[in-house]
């Protein structure tokens, strides 16, 4: 169990919450930001000692009805739950394995949209013709520049219209995964960006949460023009690998791009 990362996560959801958010009097002389750690215990019916031991990092391991408990008077989201959880009940990050041969040729299939495969770390491991015409083919680059997430916090990248949203958002995908600090691969990208980059040091701390199914890039390209493509993201079941396929609605400036994309 990570002892430390679970009381800070229990902490960071306890501070953005206020008593009336839970139905609880104010009360005089409140200095603390957020709710007490007396008023989370009373919330989740447990002792107040053990619920500071959880926050301080050095309580026992809690029970699946304690980390319920304590969902409901956070009101944590789903996407928190399920992270919460995996806090307590940490599983082996699984073996890396090569992008299914199926999900390789429904990529080729796609020939008409960008669309490509990320690994846990956000490493770019398989894409699409359409994908190389939107943002270069990737087969040329270094496989650090491959990495999506360090593309989302380099400085240089001044073509992504929306980089603070997609970079929130990436940065509470990648934690959501549960997968830092036992994975290599997330563990080195986390300890390389905190040191280098304020703005992801800034979100990492946040601990923020989310699990994104859906997003919008906005984007500029010297033949499509300005682009607005929403993404689907596909898990792939039994593989960390998932599936990134970007659209544009009918009718709009961004569809007639991608066609121009595709024309070359």
């Amino acid at each position: 169990m990570d002892r430390i990362e679970l009381g800070g996560f229990l902490r960071s959801r306890r501070a953005r919450l206020q008593p009336a958010d839970v139905g609880l009097e104010p009360g005089p002389r409140r200095q603390t930001p957020g709710l007490r750690r007396t008023e989370v215990a009373l919330l989740a019916g447990i002792s107040p000692d053990y619920y500071v031991r959880l926050e301080q990092g050095r309580g026992p391991h809690p029970s699946d009805q304690v980390l319920t408990a304590l969902g409901r008077a956070l009101r944590l989201t789903g996407d928190e739950h399920a992270y919460l959880l995996r806090l307590a009940r940490p599983a082996p990050p699984p073996r890396p394995h090569p992008v299914p041969a199926n999900v390789l040729r429904l990529l080729d299939r796609l020939g008409d949209v960008p669309a490509m495969v990320l690994d846990a770390a956000y490493d770019l491991v398989a894409w699409n013709g359409m994908l190389a015409a939107l943002i270069g083919d990737p087969a040329t680059w270094p496989p650090r520049k491959r990495n999506r997430l360090r593309r989302l916090f380099d400085p240089a990248d001044t073509i992504t219209g929306n980089r603070l949203e997609l970079a929130r958002l990436c940065v509470a995908d990648l934690r959501a995964g549960g997968r830092y600090p036992a994975d290599p691969a997330v563990r080195e990208l986390v300890d390389e960006l905190l040191g280098e980059s304020p703005e992801f040091a800034r979100l990492w701390a946040e601990r923020e949460v989310v699990v994104p199914r859906t997003l919008t890039k906005r984007t500029t390209h010297p033949i499509a023009g300005p682009l607005e493509l929403d993404c689907e993201i596909l898990a792939i079941p039994g593989h960390e690998h998932r599936l990134l396929i970007y659209t544009a609605a009918p009718g709009t400036a961004s569809a007639e791009g991608l066609r121009r994309l595709r024309a070359g």
